[in-house]
């Protein structure tokens, strides 16, 4: 498709929703929510978005984004019709789902437009039964979507608004084929709009491909971290010693009073889970693609009600957890893609609230924490490893993966580099023969009279 990257251009300041022509029953809704001034990616998306033109939107995480869309979309419905969906919002995750889900349930509730919230991870004849009724809205992930609609309890010949909400986490995790299915089935006169928190090269080939002479909108440089998170960093030698640290801040409880904590696998999640839970105070949860549909749902509701004070996630859970007032994230490792730094650190100073990012870096992560800061634009302060916390000696297998790793690293910038890392030859002792085998070459030695034979 033709595209021309315009930039929404505002004339006057908007200070309220009211100067947005908002409709009464969101209005209302809003006023109730406690909502009354628009964020400023909800200022120039809304009018961009009613005006019917396809909208690009770059804002990070906890920028209100989600209602930038959402409003002007309630707008345009107005009323329940049919029985067919005529928007539909697209998500990465089913935790992402359930909070768009939940974001619409607020700003609904005073109109009677229908909307739904469907995910895998659970049959899909339930959600079948959800839409039976009539559907107006939409929320789901390409693959259940696409459950639905090859089933044939799904209608798609009536949508008339596509929104791709996280888009460059769908392009992280695969979605592209499924996209291009969907594509295929779905009205082509429709309007398309793209919201991500990160403008990358792919990114911008989605746009080219999936949005025709679309508006842009970009209320910060992309993948700038939210203003009002104080940003820090701890340079620990190992392992064990990040797990040392951890438990020495939760022990703050007043100021560590409601932390996420982000590890790289679900390995590590459930390592760190199982050291802290009994050793910190208040109730310790974990989320991880292995866990049950119903225990993460349960897990980020108890976050959210206070109930649990610490929550450990792994990135495929990053992005669907919208809570207030969370006072830290903790990087317990980097991630494995340097975007998802934002997306993490954007789960604290939400809704004009403040909140602090805590990275832990080892010697074999620095070389990521360097391309990190040139991603976001800005250097983190360092801060001393308190005296109270144990910094425990690098076990030798430790040590030897960090080497391997900052070899790798060096190879990436410099292709010449030959390697300064080279594993010692795997040499062990048989006591009960005295003798020490070279398992390369299959000789055997006696290890007091060093005398040498071919090993049988």
């Amino acid at each position: 498709m033709n595209r021309i990257s315009l930039r929404f251009v505002y004339f006057c300041i908007m200070n309220t929703f009211d100067d947005l022509n908002i409709s009464k029953s969101v209005r209302k809704a809003l006023d109730e929510i406690g909502f009354t001034t628009p964020t400023p990616i909800q200022e120039e998306a809304i009018p961009a978005i009613r005006s019917g033109q396809d909208v690009l939107g770059i804002a990070q995480t906890g920028t209100g984004k989600t209602a930038a869309y959402i409003i002007p979309i309630l707008m345009k419905l107005v009323k329940a019709e049919g029985e067919d969906p005529r928007a539909i919002i697209l998500v990465p995750t089913r935790e992402l789902s359930i909070q768009v889900g939940e974001d619409l349930q607020e700003l609904c509730q005073y109109t009677d437009l229908r909307f739904a919230a469907i995910y895998g991870g659970i049959g899909w004849t339930k959600h079948a039964e959800l839409i039976k009724p009539g559907i107006d809205i939409l929320v789901a992930t390409p693959g259940r979507l696409m459950d639905l609609y090859q089933a044939g309890v799904l209608s798609l010949k009536k949508v008339k608004t596509l929104v791709f909400d996280e888009a460059d986490r769908m392009l992280d995790m695969g979605f592209m084929p499924q996209l291009r299915k969907l594509f295929e089935i779905i009205p082509s006169k429709r309007q398309n709009l793209l919201f991500s928190a990160t403008f990358s090269e792919h990114i911008e080939k989605m746009s080219h491909e999936f949005l025709t002479f679309p508006v842009r909108v970009e209320v910060a440089p992309s993948a700038t971290p939210a203003e009002l998170v104080e940003q820090k960093i701890y340079r620990v030698p190992n392992y064990k010693t990040k797990l040392n640290l951890v438990k020495h801040l939760l022990e703050d409880i007043d100021t560590f009073n409601r932390v996420i904590i982000f590890c790289k696998t679900k390995s590590a999640a459930e390592d760190l889970y199982n050291t802290i839970r009994r050793k910190v105070e208040g109730e310790v949860r974990i989320l991880h693609s292995n866990k049950a549909q119903s225990a993460r749902i349960n897990n980020i509701n108890a976050f959210k009600d206070g109930s649990v004070r610490v929550l450990i996630s792994t990135d495929v859970s990053a992005r669907g957890i919208d809570v207030s007032k969370v006072s830290h994230v903790i990087n317990l490792e980097m991630p494995s893609l340097y975007e998802d730094y934002v997306h993490r650190i954007g789960r604290t100073a939400r809704a004009n609230t403040f909140g602090t990012a805590i990275t832990l870096i080892d010697p074999s992560e620095e070389w990521h924490f360097k391309k990190i800061e040139k991603i976001i634009r800005m250097e983190i302060p360092e801060l001393s490893i308190p005296n109270e916390v144990e910094i425990v000696p690098t076990g030798f297998e430790e040590q030897q993966a960090q080497l391997r790793e900052i070899d790798r690293q060096r190879k990436i910038d410099d292709p010449t580099f030959k390697g300064a890392f080279h594993e010692k030859k795997k040499r062990f002792t048989d006591q009960s023969k005295n003798e020490v085998v070279d398992k390369k070459r299959g000789i055997a030695f006696n290890s007091k009279s060093k005398s040498r034979r071919n090993k049988k």
